[in-house]
């Protein structure tokens, strides 16, 4: 790659900064097994106090977690047979009400294939104060019947895309029905460990929370630190959460991305080391074909050609996937040049303001035109 190039996402990030749209980033850009640049920026926490970030800062991953935890997790269970992508999810989830024609009374089973690609139907995301007065915080069983009875459908499944975290709570309930554990144990004993990975984890524990980024400040006048922003993974879920939860730092998202890129493992790794068979990880980068176009998503990942948001305009849509997260964390790769690009911001602190939509597709280009060979 072009180091000078690379160095261009320095502008980039340094602009968002200065305009106050972010207090400070870590960018990571990957390149088959290598850290090609690794670079922090700005500031890691402005309220209480002023803090500099550094490369080992842990970020609130919001959504990225759908991809680097769910996901990986539920493509276990595919590849070893537990379940299958065309699974109905009342064989999991009993009372799991179907898709209805209002008009013929027809039904339409909901797959995991559809909760993966976000076509579904279910809404996108509870009246998480409503639902708590009803119910109460920390109350996943309930939420699970919720789910089940309760969210709406909006269209027969498998047709349109509907992106909803709700859908991603389901998934984690049948992995801990299907495994008997608990979401957040079963990624640390069969993804995160391993991969070795040290900092990345659910519900980070004491010494881990002094490494996260805070997010956005609450009425108390403090930011949540090492608690998950996200309010239906905070105060439903309790933090063990299929939708947000995953804490991590760039270098362990490195090692993620380069076991992905490099057919479910790393280069030279133990069997035991090895988190996907190649293929599995094929399937999961690509966009069902079952599924209309205009879904436009991969299992568990965004791969929507005609809308190249965080990819950039460069990168093949073909061969690409991506993710983002509200906090600000995003994830590209491109799996033909096996390329990543990692973005870690707290865009919410110490406010909930401000879009990352343009600099995430700027790094990218700059990324994706970075590549020598």
């Amino acid at each position: 790659m072009d180091g000078a190039r690379l160095e261009q996402v320095d502008r980039i990030i340094e602009g968002a900064i200065s305009d106050k749209t972010i207090p400070g980033a870590v960018v990571s850009v990957v390149r088959g097994d290598k850290i090609a640049y690794l670079k922090a920026y700005g500031n890691k926490s402005l309220v209480p106090e002023v803090e500099t970030l550094t490369v080992e800062t842990m970020f609130d991953l919001a959504s990225v977690s759908k991809c680097v935890g769910t996901t990986l997790c539920v493509m276990q269970l595919i590849e070893t047979g537990l379940i299958r992508l065309t699974d109905r999810v009342d064989m999991y989830i009993p009372g799991f009400k179907p898709w209805t024609d209002t008009e013929t009374g027809e039904t339409v089973d909901i797959t995991v294939r559809d909760l993966m690609t976000h076509s579904s139907g279910l809404d996108a995301y509870p009246d998480v104060e409503a639902y708590v007065a009803e119910f109460g915080e920390n109350t996943p069983e309930k939420f699970e019947a919720y789910a089940a009875t309760s969210v709406g459908r909006n269209f027969r499944p498998g047709t349109r895309c509907l992106y909803s975290c709700i859908n991603f709570v389901t998934l984690q309930r049948i992995l801990e029905r299907v495994t008997g554990e608990r979401l957040c144990e079963y990624a640390q004993s069969h993804v995160f460990g391993p991969l070795g990975l040290k900092h990345t984890t659910y519900l980070p524990d004491n010494e881990q929370k002094k490494l996260c980024a805070p997010t956005e400040v609450q009425a108390d006048g403090k930011p949540f630190t090492g608690a998950v922003h996200d309010p239906l993974a905070r105060r439903i879920m309790g933090g063990n959460s299929g939708n947000a939860g995953v804490f991590s730092n760039a270098g362990d998202l490195s090692v993620i991305c380069s076991a992905i890129m490099n057919g479910g493992a790393l280069p030279g790794a133990a069997p035991q080391a090895r988190i996907l068979g190649p293929l599995t990880v094929d399937l999961m980068c690509q966009a069902p074909v079952q599924n209309d176009p205009a879904v436009g998503r991969a299992l568990g990942w965004d791969k929507d050609g005609w809308n190249p948001g965080t990819r950039g305009d460069i990168f093949d849509p073909e061969t690409s996937i991506w993710h983002t997260g509200y906090t600000g964390p995003s994830i590209v790769i491109d799996m033909k040049t096996k390329t990543a690009l990692i973005i870690l911001t707290n865009r919410v602190h110490p406010e909930d303001k401000g879009s990352l939509a343009r600099l995430r597709a700027q790094a990218a280009n700059i990324v994706a035109g970075a590549i020598l060979n």
